[in-house]
């Protein structure tokens, strides 16, 4: 009766082929939007040098099992993906894509802002590298310490709970990042990925221990299926996990906020990712200048 109810106002799930489920009718409405707030920055001082490469580290899972057992369709949300890479991309730097093992970017469509030129375009040039990415297990071990990445960008979605805060490599390479005094993105939800930072080791000992974020908070996480933004409860928490480990996040709302401590930049949620695109930019420029 619940679910016919939640059907006739527009809040209930929607299943997909597969037998998971994508948001509702009104929590589209709500969470998504049909154009992007990116506003084409240019930056005078671009980087010149194009060796200095973007490591995107992105998941391959598409489903999230909630509590009740239904499954989430989720991946990398297109808008926190791609409105920094715009940014970033218009700033002189170029990408590579990786995913645990090789597999393709799961990518949350339902998310696309189908009216935004800028967002399709650069959709369209990376979808190649999208559809093969690298093998980060491959580049972990065969390349990684003659790599020469100035960043490595974790997008947001809730894909990146999947896969990435238990994966040994992503451990590796964010050691990587640490050790060579790289810059560390990460918007919404990617900060979840950091949690691999902390396998087999000591919560004293998390690199980002002390550190300050902003993240998509968990308080709306737990709100989200009253409007069938998921169809259930979500498993587990990353804020939790990532304030267990000494991390101090700033923001208790999704209004766009973004913070850089030290070489880590992060931003709360898809209105954040104009301003993160740009403020990773604009410090990565200063970094190679």
């Amino acid at each position: 009766m619940a679910n016919v109810i939640k059907k006739l106002f527009g809040i209930a799930a929607k299943e997909d082929a597969n037998g998971g489920f994508t948001p509702s009718q009104v929590a589209l409405k709500l969470a998504t939007e049909s154009k992007t707030d990116y506003d084409n920055t240019t930056y005078p001082n671009s980087n010149k040098n194009k060796l200095g490469k973007i490591l995107l580290v992105c998941t391959e899972e598409r489903y999230m099992t909630m509590k009740n057992g239904l499954k989430f369709s989720t991946g990398n949300h297109p808008v926190e993906m791609m409105v920094p890479m715009l940014h970033l991309e218009k700033a002189g730097f170029e990408f590579d894509i990786c995913t645990p093992t090789g597999k393709a970017v799961a990518i949350e469509m339902w998310a696309m802002p189908n009216e935004d030129k800028a967002v399709k375009e650069i959709y369209q040039r990376y979808l190649e590298k999208f559809e093969n990415p690298i093998s980060l297990n491959e580049f972990v071990n065969n390349s990684m310490t003659e790599s020469d990445y100035v960043a490595v960008f974790l997008p947001g979605g809730h894909g990146a709970m999947l896969g990435l805060p238990e994966n040994i490599d992503l451990k590796k390479l964010i050691q990587w990042v640490h050790d060579k005094d790289r810059y560390m993105l990460a918007i919404c939800h990617g900060p979840a990925a950091l949690l691999a930072a902390s396998l087999d080791s000591d919560k004293s000992s998390f690199l980002y221990r002390g550190y300050k974020m902003a993240v998509f908070p968990d308080e709306l996480d737990k709100q989200t299926p009253i409007f069938g933004y998921m169809p259930g409860h979500m498993p587990w928490h990353f804020g939790e996990k990532l304030r267990e480990l000494g991390v101090e996040i700033i923001n208790k709302k999704a209004n766009g906020a973004c913070y850089q401590d030290r070489k880590l930049i992060t931003g709360d949620s898809p209105k954040a990712a104009n301003e993160f695109g740009k403020m990773s930019a604009m410090a990565l420029i200063k970094e190679l200048s």
